[in-house]
């Protein structure tokens, strides 16, 4: 399994993909966060990091099969 930096590096790069290429995506940025733990101070580990990552990228790759047009 990837590091936590690992994965937040590519959290970061597919938040800042989204953010540039596909903004109408933004709105739905502070949905996703739910999957993180909702406590005052959560335990993040890899495991809950990468699930979040698989979220924004499966929304990602769910809205270009929507809208082939858009293409990468």
């Amino acid at each position: 399994m990837e590091t936590k930096k690992e994965i937040t590096e590519k959290i970061f790069k597919i938040t800042v993909l989204i953010q540039e290429k596909y903004p109408e995506l933004s709105d739905y940025l502070d949905e996703v966060q739910d999957t993180i733990p909702a406590m005052e101070h959560p335990e993040v580990d890899a495991g809950t990091l990468f699930k979040y990552y698989e979220t924004l990228d499966n929304m990602l790759k769910d809205y270009l099969l929507e809208h082939p047009e858009l293409g990468e």
